[in-house]
C-alpha cells in the first residue's frame, strides 16, 4: 500500500510540472531586439538583402539573403538606435545586423523573428524604418 502511494505522489508530481516555454519567451520569437545606439552604429554590417518585413503579434518577422555556404555560422542581431523620432505616428530606425564569415557563392536565404516588444511608445502604433533596406513598417498594439 506504501509503494501505491508513493508511486502515486510521483505521478502526481510528474504531471503537475509544466515546461511552459511561453513563459520564459511570452511571443514565441526567435530573439530580441537590442536597443542600444553605440550597438546601432558598431554592429557588423556585412552584405544583407532584406526581402520582406512582416509582423506577426509582438514578433517582426524577416526574411533576408546573404551569401554564404549555409548559413549556419550567420550571427545576426535586430538593432534599435534607441531614438524615437516625432511624428505622427512616432518613429524608430532598426538595422538588421549581419556578421558573415562565410566565403561560399552560394545565396542563402533565412526567415526570422525578433520580438519588437520592447519598441512600443506612448499610444498604440510606431513606425518602424529598416535602415539597411528601404522597407518601413507600421508596428501596431
Amino acid at each position: 500500500m506504501k509503494n501505491i502511494l508513493v508511486l502515486l505522489l510521483i505521478g502526481i508530481t510528474i504531471l503537475s510540472c509544466s515546461n511552459d516555454d511561453d513563459v520564459a519567451n511570452p511571443t514565441n520569437c526567435d530573439f530580441t531586439t537590442l536597443v542600444d545606439a553605440s550597438e546601432y552604429a558598431d554592429a557588423p554590417s556585412d552584405q544583407v538583402t532584406i526581402n520582406s518585413v512582416t509582423i506577426a503579434d509582438n514578433c517582426l518577422k524577416i526574411n533576408f539573403g546573404a551569401s554564404g555556404c549555409d548559413g549556419n555560422t550567420w550571427e545576426l542581431k535586430l538593432i534599435d538606435s534607441e531614438n524615437v523620432f516625432e511624428s505622427n505616428p512616432p518613429q524608430r530606425n532598426l538595422r538588421l545586423s549581419l556578421r558573415n564569415e562565410e566565403a561560399c557563392q552560394a545565396f542563402i536565404t533565412q526567415e526570422l523573428d525578433f520580438d519588437i516588444s520592447n519598441l512600443q511608445v506612448e499610444g498604440n502604433q510606431v513606425l518602424l524604418n529598416i535602415t539597411n533596406s528601404d522597407q518601413s513598417i507600421l508596428y501596431e498594439y
